[in-house]
């Protein structure tokens, strides 16, 4: 049996503590979790992993073998990233972004991508939540921020802007809104990551920052999209979500004149040394699309 995949199963196992969660994550069976540690065993003449029914811990010598075995897979990797040709790029790339993100634009980005390296595949694990890359075997975390996870290599493929919009149901019963201090009496809908909802937004140099108030939140951009469109309040949305809600008159814009924050879209992974080519191929790939294509424009 292979000893690097053996290797890269014992490597999955140390982290779940379970082979049923190791089998899960790396779509085999159980029995050939089993297999493959047992290979690693045999291979070491030593017990790396103690078995109970309630879960899997190191051995004294799997813990001793542990730092020098992840080595080992990643100088392995490192190899045969090294030897392999950029014109034949191959191998599976997991990528973790938001709901919103990768439905309105991630999707369109990659095809392009996929025509051309045709031995790519991707899978995109869409969650709005900070995932941990490592234990979730992630390759590319794309994520909007103003500030990235520090222990994370980031690099920025586009910046973000927004805009503020409510339904024409909304404003027309509501008081009207002529400066960012208006918000204060107004609902407005968040994002629940956020203990206190702060909007800045910035006019001919100036900028406001407005606590509002969020009796409806969420932890995801197209819902609350939503929640506007239904009339229950004001929205501060991402651009590249508001085109269609905008062009049907849905929603419009509040506050025109004043721009909130840009943010910026940073494609993230856990280590810089054993980047694979399609990885690498496919950050450059995605921040010369975005350069290129006007994905964020709006209609007011």
């Amino acid at each position: 049996m292979d000893k690097l995949t053996a290797a890269q199963v014992f490597l999955d196992v140390a982290i779940t503590q379970s082979f049923t969660a190791t089998a899960d994550r790396l779509d085999i069976s159980r029995p050939m979790v089993t297999r493959h540690i047992e290979t690693m065993e045999s291979w070491l003449q030593t017990r790396l992993l103690n078995r109970t029914t309630r879960k899997v811990s190191l051995t004294t010598a799997g813990e001793q073998c542990l730092e020098a075995i992840k080595l080992w897979v990643e100088q392995a990797q490192q190899l045969e990233h090294q030897l392999m040709d950029s014109q034949s790029l191959a191998g599976k790339i997991r990528i973790a972004t938001s709901m919103s993100f990768g439905f309105a634009q991630l999707i369109p980005a990659v095809k392009p991508f996929l025509a051309k390296h045709p031995q790519v595949e991707i899978d995109i694990d869409v969650q709005d939540k900070t995932a941990d890359l490592i234990a979730e075997r992630i390759d590319l975390a794309i994520r909007i921020a103003a500030d990235p996870d520090p222990s994370l290599i980031g690099r920025p493929i586009a910046k973000c802007d927004s805009i503020l919009v409510a339904a024409p149901s909304y404003l027309a019963a509501h008081p009207a809104i002529t400066q960012p201090s208006d918000l204060t009496q107004h609902a407005c809908l968040g994002y629940k990551n956020f203990e206190r909802h702060i909007w800045h937004l910035t006019k001919d140099e100036v900028l406001q920052s407005v606590e509002v108030s969020c009796r409806l939140t969420a932890n995801e951009a197209t819902t609350l999209l939503h929640a506007a469109v239904h009339g229950m309040g004001i929205a501060l949305q991402p651009t590249y979500l508001t085109s269609g809600a905008l062009a049907k008159g849905e929603v419009v814009s509040v506050l025109a004149d004043w721009q909130p924050k840009t943010m910026s879209i940073y494609a993230l992974y856990p280590s810089r040394r054993h980047l694979s080519p399609a990885v690498r191929a496919l950050i450059d790939h995605l921040a010369d699309y975005f350069a290129s294509h006007d994905w964020q424009d709006i209609v007011l």
